[in-house]
């Protein structure tokens, strides 16, 4: 738990000097005009990737020194930034999409290349339900990759592309897409180690757009052995994680007491709610943390190959246990905020009632305790003793400051300090990496040389995790379906309002503190209010100075990693940086970014 002087300082860092700034290549978005250009930075890019390094995946500032490099060389401008770091990826990972099957790959096209006129595609879930009517590139690229065996989507955006990645479905990428998604998949896709290589479209201007249409078919040709070097990559633990909630292996892992019940039996019926839920949609990122931190410590096989390597059933256990623990907390949550939507269904409370959701919250909790203290017997009884008072602790400090958010939304004083906010982040969020990341590291071996580590990283990590949310909430979020301004129309004590009241004249403050005073009040016109906080955090400039208080939290969490042995440990601690803390636009004056209100999968 950080001191009151700990998070003082980082209440009071806003004040300090700027760190470094995260890259962004929005700037950098030209293609070359000229095919002659394009060719003659693929060229240069080629030849320069023969001394690269394949071992270990790209980053993003790497990618952009070796570019600007290139574009050095070659006497062209900056604004071919983001077009060149495409190409140094596409043959960073060119030999490894090669030797993917056909079969094992997938085919990502944009649905902008259509033919806007006429085009008979519908849409489905996944996105345009194209036609093979010859009537744009979309349906030859289509028909080609098919026959070959692809899967295709024609979409935009990595989330499904992600989840079809972890459900071990495709091993690759072929993908086709303009600059701005590209930019945004250097940290979900390429980070993560999925062989990817992609053609930019020739414009972003989203309607009947173009591209080299021979470099397409190129690229959905590819086809070679193996390379001699593989690329690291953690996609075989992201599925790893992910098959611990799959059945069979759920409940071989945790069997079910009452599985021989009759299925009206009231005790069997509880425990199939309970299951039901454990095993329902999430990233299960706390799981794979888990099993990476193990990993990482034991040398990082399961980074090299899909092959040679195997969890012990306890490792996999205290892994469902940390997932147990989250999902009973997403259970109350949805109590005490009365949401309506949980991966896409109705919320529990919603469709048993509020007792038997409260219980089905319990229960999974003393599930998580008993999945880790029942195989104290193979992991040791210091071992399983150590995870069981991380749980604990972190248990504590989450039921305190949800306790702290809850007793501020209810009380008639809404004042707020950017400590008393920061506090809260430190107790709702952060335990849960730290808890996590500390199993991994146990069940691993001795922790103490890295316990203070894990818990610093994992208090800037979370911090930092939290205000990004705090962010996102205002510019809506396409992922999750909510509508922008949900924190204040649910009078959250969030970080932002904390930076408005104390950055704004008295006048606007105390309008500020009315207008979150009267948010739950019933009849109050949502759109209104939401309207005049978001003016009035635009005149405390809040959303930039949370922005930079995530790069100093992140920094310090960089800092922390850059000391820690091995190096695969390391390693994964960049990694969880960069795609915990992956960063979007920060919400724009004048422009009111609402999705339409559905279902809430977070």
């Amino acid at each position: 738990m950080p001191t009151v002087a700990e998070l003082e300082q980082e209440a009071a860092a806003e004040h300090a000097p700027t760190a470094p700034p995260r890259l962004n290549t929005a700037a950098f978005k030209a293609v070359p005009e000229t095919r002659p250009i394009r060719d003659r930075v693929r060229a240069a890019v080629t030849d320069f990737c023969r001394t690269v390094d394949k071992s270990k995946p790209l980053t993003r500032e790497g990618t952009r020194e070796m570019a600007e490099g290139i574009l050095t060389s070659l006497g062209l401008g900056g604004q071919y930034l983001g077009f060149t770091m495409v190409m140094l990826t596409n043959e960073f990972w060119r030999e490894q999409v090669a030797a993917v099957p056909f079969s094992r790959r997938l085919m990502l096209l944009p649905h902008c290349l259509k033919n806007a006129e006429g085009c008979p595609a519908d849409y489905d879930e996944f996105g345009l339900d194209c036609k093979k009517c010859g009537a744009c590139e979309v349906g030859d690229f289509r028909t080609k990759a098919e026959q070959l065996g692809y899967k295709v989507l024609v979409s935009e955006g990595t989330p499904i592309v992600l989840k079809i990645i972890v459900s071990g479905h495709v091993d690759a990428i072929v993908g086709v897409a303009c600059l701005n998604v590209l930019e945004k998949a250097f940290d979900k896709v390429l980070l993560a180690g999925i062989p990817c290589v992609a053609t930019p479209l020739l414009s972003s201007n989203c309607k009947n757009t173009s591209v080299d249409n021979d470099w397409v078919f190129e690229s959905i040709d590819l086809h070679t052995p193996p390379p001699d070097q593989k690329t690291k990559t953690y996609v075989h633990l992201m599925r790893a994680a992910n098959r611990l909630f799959d059945e069979p292996e759920l409940t071989r892992l945790v069997p079910r007491p009452r599985a021989a019940a009759p299925e009206a039996d009231p005790l069997r019926r509880h425990e199939t709610i309970a299951y039901d839920f454990l095993a329902r949609g999430g990233k299960r990122s706390r799981p794979f943390i888990t099993l990476a931190a193990y990993d990482a410590l034991k040398g990082a096989p399961a980074t090299l190959s899909d092959a040679g390597w195997e969890l012990p059933d306890p490792v996999k256990r205290a892994a469902v246990a940390i997932e147990t623990f989250h999902k009973a907390s997403l259970v109350h949550d949805d109590i005490e905020d009365d949401d309506a939507y949980r991966y896409g269904l109705e919320t529990l409370h919603r469709t048993h009632g509020t007792g038997v959701a409260i219980n089905v919250g319990d229960y999974l909790i003393g599930l998580g305790y008993r999945l880790v203290s029942r195989d104290r017997k193979e992991l040791g009884a210091e071992v399983a003793a150590d995870i069981l008072d991380k749980l604990a602790d972190a248990h504590l400090k989450l039921s305190e400051g949800q306790g702290a958010e809850l007793l501020w939304r209810d009380s008639g004083d809404k004042a707020l300090t950017t400590l008393d906010a920061l506090k809260i982040y430190a107790l709702k969020t952060s335990p849960a990496f730290e808890a996590a990341l500390y199993s991994g590291v146990r069940l691993a071996g001795p922790a103490d040389q890295y316990e203070k580590t894990v818990a610093d990283f994992s208090r800037n990590v979370g911090v930092a995790f939290q205000i990004l949310n705090d962010i996102k909430d205002w510019t809506g979020d396409a992922d999750n379906k909510l509508v922008a301004g949900q924190d204040v129309l649910a009078a959250r004590p969030t970080l932002l309002l904390a930076l408005a009241l104390e950055g704004s004249s008295p006048a606007a403050r105390e309008e500020l503190l009315h207008l979150i005073a009267s948010a739950r009040t019933p009849g109050a016109d949502a759109d209104e209010l939401v309207a005049r906080v978001r003016h009035l955090y635009f005149a405390a400039k809040v959303f930039e100075k949370a922005d930079k208080l995530v790069d100093k939290f992140r920094a310090k969490a960089e800092a922390l990693a850059d000391g820690v042995e091995p190096v695969e440990f390391r390693e994964l601690l960049y990694y969880l940086v960069d795609s915990v803390l992956e960063k979007g636009e920060l919400p724009r004056q004048g422009v009111t970014q609402f999705v339409q209100l559905g279902v809430s999968p977070a």
